[in-house]
């Protein structure tokens, strides 16, 4: 049940949020945005919880109407005392995007005829906006009395988004997050105890939120208004939020002139630092024929890179367009994949689980691999820098400001290197020192990884198998490059013969991304043998599948329970073993129920619950084509039972009701009991989980008769 907030609450918020500007972030606050602090302090309390009402809201107008409050004694006399202490204004001083925002369709055509625009109803919305884009840039906005009355506008929104800067480090951040948490809605680090500056002087602090406001002025204003927009570049720069917020917008800038100006859209993408700048500017000015500076550049970041990710398009780049190289590295490296697999279709919604079910039948390890594991391993063994006292500035932040600025070895590489010596030794110390961390840190939230119970089947494998020096190498790369080695890990881990390797899986189609050609990269580089797998589809007569019935209580998974499973096993056509059980629902079987499959509570009530069968059922289906007479149902069913006690169930779904459709059109009706009479197939005790499903597995035999 969601809780329910007390009188004030936004007052309380607002209150909770400016604490934050009263310790080691008081430098950070100008002498404006302090005096706006002192004067919103010096206001009544009925004032102060109107302030902070629209200071909740989206947009800078509001409207008058809803600020009515039993909280609030007097609420629209106050308001109109606050408009003429300067508080509020009229909304002529609005820009079109906030009006356009707020604003009634109406009122938007009422506002354009009172200024001598004449547009026709029937326009949209955005139109409308874009119309009064025009009209404010030629002249004042003119406002009629009755629409002034409706709405005002803030005159506070600078020092309040400066302030929001500070707390949050981005500019998405509301004062509604605070509602948001303690509604339940919004999950924080509830063990940020240390107050922390996310700048390291007012300098940084101004130069980092002046480019952050910029960008997004830029994207909220039209065409036109892009056309005439400049940056005073005279403001500095000095932390890593301010180069990335002033990269971005550079970088927007140089999208947005490249379509009207070439010269102009390269010289604002030269002077962005991003990595995405960068390479736009490059693959641009070859197009433009500037090949000889474009080379300079190439080996200009090839000599010394920035990051892994513009290193490995500097290569791939230059090796194509000064080597005479016609192929990427890319396509290499899927042209050069290690061995091609043929998987039947039937996984073609879950190739990976496939290939590893391929492996498995011929008698080797297989687990699914890919991001979570790595990710995991790096996070509980780097927690204590992470997220200890100079990780994260406030509870509403996610990802460590380390991480965030990718400077998490230029700050800590002393202690990243003796860790890594003292946990990274041998598998078993560092299994103790993750399990450790894991058992301290459980369910905190985190940008990482997802918890689970326990350690990830993957992590465990690879400490069993992996040589403790590639992992410990390669864990240091992530340290040194993070935002390049975050992800783009191989699909599938292996083990043959004892020995460990990962695989990426591309399916017929599948493409190899740049993110996980470099990880793939550094993996190699460490040692570890990765290979590429490519898929080839096709039609596989020794596919196991599993014929499965089930008889419930009712038809609808999420309020009915499983009163019986049957399942068959099936290869090349043959059965190889069967499974039933009774299942007691613990809930009562309604009457009807029991006249259809003739299950009454007295027969379950002595059989098994689901849980106690559940490692059956994984097992007897495991790696196989899960089959049913309208499959939806039975496998809804037993992955909602399998939900409850928060497992996963996954699997390729086959079903045979649909493929008899296909297979064999025409006929006069396709239910499992008509089916089996058209066909001579054996069905005595229908709506009997076992009889059905052997019945069903006969009706898939004629399925892959038609098929061969």
């Amino acid at each position: 049940m969601r809780k329910t907030l007390p009188e004030r609450y936004y007052l309380d918020h607002f209150y909770e949020f400016l604490q934050f500007f009263e310790g080691v972030n008081r430098e950070l606050v100008d002498d404006k945005t302090a005096a706006f602090i002192d004067a919103f302090k010096a206001l009544s309390s009925d004032e102060q919880c109107l302030i902070v009402r629209a200071a909740n809201r989206k947009y800078p107008v509001v409207v008058v109407k809803t600020f009515v409050y039993d909280e609030i004694n007097q609420p629209l006399q106050n308001l109109a005392a606050l408009a003429g202490k300067g508080w509020f204004s009229s909304i002529t001083q609005a820009d079109s995007y906030a009006l356009g925002q707020v604003l009634t369709k109406a009122d938007l055509l009422a506002l354009l005829r009172y200024n001598g625009i004449t547009v026709n109803a029937s326009v949209a919305k955005p139109a409308l906006t874009e119309h009064l884009a025009q009209l404010l840039a030629g002249k004042a906005l003119a406002v009629p009395e009755d629409i002034d009355e409706q709405y005002l506008l803030r005159t506070f929104d600078e020092p309040l988004n400066y302030l929001l800067f500070l707390y949050f480090g981005h500019t998405k951040g509301r004062l509604n997050q605070f509602s948001m948490r303690d509604l339940g809605v919004m999950r924080t680090r509830q063990d940020v105890s240390r107050q922390l500056a996310r700048f390291d002087s007012p300098e940084a602090a101004t130069g980092a939120y002046y480019y952050a406001s910029q960008l997004t002025l830029f994207k909220q204003l039209n065409e036109g208004q892009k056309t005439g927009f400049t940056v005073d570049s005279s403001v500095p720069v000095s932390c890593p939020t301010g180069y990335e917020y002033r990269d971005k917008l550079l970088y927007q800038l140089g999208l947005f002139w490249l379509g009207k100006s070439a010269e102009k859209g390269l010289a604002w993408l030269q002077q962005a630092g991003s990595d995405q700048a960068q390479e736009k500017w490059l693959r641009e000015s070859y197009k433009a024929g500037h090949q000889e500076a474009v080379q300079t550049q190439l080996e200009s970041i090839i000599d010394d890179p920035s990051s892994d990710t513009l290193l490995a398009f500097a290569e791939d780049f230059y090796s194509r367009k000064f080597g005479r190289k016609r192929t990427s590295l890319l396509t290499d490296m899927l042209r050069a994949a290690t061995h091609t697999v043929q998987l039947d279709d039937i996984h073609n919604q879950s190739v990976e689980q496939g290939v590893i079910g391929y492996y498995r039948r011929q008698g080797l390890e297989a687990y699914r691999a890919e991001n979570q594991p790595w990710r995991m391993l790096f996070g509980l063994l780097f927690w204590d820098w992470l997220y200890g006292e100079l990780g994260l500035v406030s509870e509403f932040d996610r990802r460590p400001q380390v991480l965030r600025h990718n400077d998490f070895y230029a700050r800590f590489a002393t202690d990243i290197e003796s860790h890594l010596a003292q946990y990274c030794g041998d598998a078993a110390t560092l299994h103790r020192y993750l399990l450790k961390q894991a058992s301290a840190h459980y369910g905190k939230v985190n940008s990482l990884f997802m918890w689970r119970q326990g350690l990830p089947e993957a992590i465990t494998v690879l400490l069993k198998y992996v040589s403790m020096a590639r992992l410990r190498a390669f864990l240091l790369l992530m340290c040194k490059d993070y935002a390049s080695l975050r992800d783009g890990f191989p699909d599938i881990m292996v083990v043959q013969d004892g020995q460990l390797r990962f695989e990426e899986i591309k399916a017929p189609g599948d493409q190899l991304r740049r993110n996980q050609l470099i990880t793939i990269q550094r993996l190699r580089q460490c040692g570890f043998e990765v290979g590429i797998t490519q898929v080839e589809w096709y039609q596989d007569p020794l596919q196991p599948y599993v014929v499965v019935d089930i008889e419930t209580t009712g038809g609808q998974s999420a309020s009915h329970r499983i009163t019986e499973i049957g399942m068959v096993k099936v290869v090349g056509g043959e059965e190889v073993a069967r499974w039933q059980s009774l299942i007691n629902p613990q809930r009562h079987i309604p009457y009807r129920i029991t006249q259809l499959t003739g299950i009454s509570d007295d027969m379950v009530a002595s059989a098994p619950i689901f849980a106690d069968v559940a490692e059956d059922i994984e097992a007897f289906t495991k790696d196989c084509v899960f089959v049913a007479h309208n499959v939806n149902f039975d496998y809804g069913f037993i992955k909602q039972e399998f939900a409850r006690l928060e497992l996963d169930f996954k699997r390729p779904k086959l079903c045979t009701c649909a493929r008899m459709r296909k297979t064999y059109p025409g006929l006069s009706a396709y239910g499992l009991g008509p089916l089996s009479r058209h066909f001579d197939i054996k069905l005595e005790n229908h709506h009997r989980a076992l009889d059905d499903a052997l019945a069903a597995s006969e009706l898939l035999k004629l399925i892959q008769q038609r098929s061969i």
